[in-house]
C-alpha cells in the first residue's frame, strides 16, 4: 500500500472539477424534486390522483414501483432510477480512469519505478470513488432533510445510492483488473450496469425475484419514505466488497498491463480491409456498437412488452380518469408512455454516439493517430471514418431498439406488422437530437481537443432536462437548451419537420467547424 496517500492526492487533484460536479448533481436532484413535489401536491387528495397512474406496470417498468403514497415516497419513485443509474456511472468511470487508464497509457509503469506498492493505484482509485459516493450520501441526507422530508427516510435514500454507487465501485475495480483495456473494462461494468437495470425491470413487472438479483432492485426495495428496511443495506456493501476482495486478489497474480481475460491474439497477417481509414475505425468500432445495439435492443422489446398493460389499466381517481380523457383515454397515456421510452432510449444512443465520437481524441491522445497520418491517409478521410460509426451507428441503434419495441408490443395486440415501422419510426425521431451531441464531440475534439471530455456534461444537461425541467418549475428558454426538448413526442403527437431540420443544421454546422479546427490545429497528446 506504499504510496497510496500520494496517489489518493494525485487523483484528487485531476478529479477537482470533475468529481465535484458530479456530486452536487446526484445531491441536488433529489432535494430539488421533493420542493416542487410538494408545491405541485399540497394535499393527500392531490398524491392519491396520480397513485393511480404511478402503480401502472408501464410506469412501473421505467421507474419501479411505489410503495406508499406519500411525498417522500413520490420523490424517491420518481428520481430513484436516474440517481442509481448516475451514481453507477460516476464510480465506474473514476475506477477505471484512474486504475486501468492509467496501466493502459503506461503511466503507472513509470510510477511504479519508484516507491509505490503493487496495490496502491487501485487503492487510491477505489478509495477516490468511495469518498465520492460518501459525500453523495451526506449531502443527500442534509438536502432532503432541508426540503422538509423526513429523517428516516432521507438517511435510508441517501445510503442506498451511496452504497449502489459504492457496489458499482467494486465491480469497476474487478473489471479493470480482468481486462487488459479501459475501453474493455468499461463494457464490462457498463453491460453489469444495463443488466441490473433490465433485471429490475422484468422484476418489478414479472417475477419479483429478478429484482432481488439487482443491486438496482436492492436500492429500491431499501423502501426509503415507506417502512425502511435497513437490512437490504447489506446487499449492495457484501456485492462491493467481494468485488473488492476479487480485485485485490487478481491484481497481486498479473503483470502489469495484463489481464485475467487476454485480448484476442489477431492473425499474423492484417486482413485487407485494415489498409484504409474505414477499416481500421470499423476494426475499433463494431464491439462497441454490437453491445449497444444487443443491450438498447433487450431493453426496447422489454419496454414494447411492458406497453400493453397500458390498454387495460383500471384507474378508479375521477381526476386521473378526465385527465386520462383529455389525453384520449388510457391511448393517450399509451402514447405517452412510449413517447417517454424513446426519449429515454434516444438519451441512450447519445451515450453511445458521445463515446463513438471521443474514440478519435482517445487515438490521437495515445499517440496512435500520429502513426496513422505518417501514411497517404489524411486528417479529414480519417475524422469521417470515425463519425461514420457515429453518426450511422446511432441510427441504427434507435431504428433497431424502436423495431424491437414494436416485436414485443405488436405480438401482445396481435399487430406486429403495423407496430414494427411505426415505433422503428418513433425511435427514428430522436436521431436529429443524438446528431446534435455528436457535433458538439466533434466540435470540442477538433477546436478545443483538452476539453473534449465536455461531450459528456452536454449528455448529463440534457438527461437532467428531461427528467426533471418540469418538474423544476425551469423557464422554457432552459429546457429548450436541450436538443430532445424539440423532438416530436411519438407516437401520440403530430410529426413537424421544421425542429428536426433545425436540429439536423445545429449538428452539421457543429460537426463541420469540428473538422475544420481539426484539420488547422497541432495534435495534442
Amino acid at each position: 500500500m506504499t504510496g497510496t496517500r500520494k496517489l489518493l492526492r494525485l487523483a484528487m487533484r485531476l478529479d477537482r472539477v470533475r468529481l465535484p460536479i458530479w456530486i452536487v448533481l446526484l445531491a441536488v436532484m433529489p432535494a430539488a424534486t421533493a420542493a416542487q413535489y410538494k408545491k405541485l401536491y399540497p394535499t393527500e387528495a392531490d398524491l392519491d390522483a396520480v397513485s393511480g397512474v404511478i402503480s401502472n406496470p408501464s410506469l412501473v417498468a421505467i421507474n419501479g414501483p411505489l410503495f406508499k403514497v406519500t411525498l417522500g415516497a413520490l420523490t424517491a419513485w420518481k428520481i430513484g432510477a436516474t440517481e442509481l443509474i448516475l451514481v453507477g456511472l460516476m464510480s465506474i468511470f473514476t475506477v477505471i480512469r484512474h486504475s486501468r487508464a492509467e496501466e493502459e497509457a503506461g503511466r503507472l509503469e513509470l510510477i511504479g519505478a519508484g516507491v509505490v506498492g503493487r496495490r496502491a493505484p487501485l487503492t487510491a482509485a477505489l478509495a477516490l470513488a468511495a469518498l465520492a459516493n460518501l459525500a453523495v450520501t451526506v449531502f443527500i441526507t442534509l438536502f432532503l432533510v432541508g426540503t422538509g422530508m423526513p429523517a428516516g427516510g432521507s438517511v435510508a435514500f441517501g445510503l442506498a445510492v451511496g452504497l449502489t454507487g459504492l457496489a458499482f465501485t467494486g465491480v469497476a475495480g474487478l473489471a479493470a483488473q480482468l481486462t487488459e483495456t479501459a475501453r474493455s473494462a468499461h463494457g464490462y461494468a457498463f453491460a453489469f450496469l444495463g443488466a441490473a437495470y433490465v433485471l429490475r425491470s422484468l422484476g418489478d413487472t414479472g417475477p419479483s425475484a429478478l429484482s432481488w438479483i439487482s443491486p438496482i432492485g436492492w436500492a429500491m426495495r431499501v423502501r426509503a419514505f415507506a417502512d425502511e428496511r435497513w437490512w437490504v443495506l447489506a446487499l449492495p456493501l457484501a456485492l462491493a466488497g467481494v468485488s473488492v476482495v476479487a480485485a485485490y486478489a487478481l491484481v497481486a497474480r498479473r503483470d502489469l498491463g495484463a489481464g485475467l481475460l487476454r485480448e484476442r491474439r489477431g492473425p499474423e497477417t492484417a486482413a485487407a480491409y485494415l489498409g484504409s481509414p474505414f477499416g481500421l475505425a470499423w476494426r475499433l468500432h463494431r464491439g462497441i456498437l454490437l453491445g449497444w445495439l444487443i443491450g438498447l435492443a433487450a431493453g426496447g422489446a422489454t419496454m414494447g412488452g411492458a406497453a400493453a398493460g397500458i390498454s387495460g389499466a383500471v384507474i378508479d381517481n375521477k381526476q386521473v380518469t378526465d385527465m386520462l380523457a383529455r389525453l384520449g383515454g388510457t391511448g393517450g397515456l399509451l402514447n405517452a408512455y412510449l413517447a417517454t421510452v424513446f426519449g429515454i432510449i434516444g438519451l441512450c444512443v447519445a451515450a453511445y454516439t458521445v463515446q463513438a465520437t471521443l474514440r478519435m481524441r482517445a487515438e490521437e491522445s495515445t499517440g496512435r493517430l500520429e502513426a496513422i497520418l505518417a501514411t497517404p491517409a489524411g486528417r479529414i478521410r480519417w475524422a469521417l471514418s470515425h463519425l461514420v460509426f457515429a453518426l450511422g451507428g446511432s441510427a441504427l441503434i434507435l431504428a433497431v431498439t424502436g423495431a424491437a419495441a414494436g416485436l414485443t408490443y405488436g405480438l401482445q395486440i396481435h399487430d406486429v406488422g403495423g407496430q414494427i415501422p411505426r415505433l422503428a419510426g418513433a425511435a427514428l425521431v430522436q436521431t436529429p437530437a443524438v446528431w446534435v451531441l455528436t457535433g458538439l464531440g466533434a466540435a470540442l475534439f477538433g477546436l478545443l481537443p483538452r476539453f473534449s471530455a465536455l461531450a459528456w456534461a452536454g449528455l448529463i444537461v440534457c438527461v437532467v432536462l428531461l427528467e426533471l425541467g418540469a418538474i423544476l418549475g425551469l423557464n422554457q428558454r432552459i429546457i429548450d437548451a436541450s436538443p430532445f426538448a424539440h423532438v416530436p413526442k411519438l407516437p401520440g403527437s403530430d410529426f413537424t419537420a421544421t425542429p428536426m431540420l433545425w436540429l439536423l443544421a445545429v449538428g452539421a454546422v457543429l460537426t463541420v467547424g469540428g473538422l475544420a479546427g481539426f484539420r488547422r490545429r497541432d495534435l495534442v497528446s
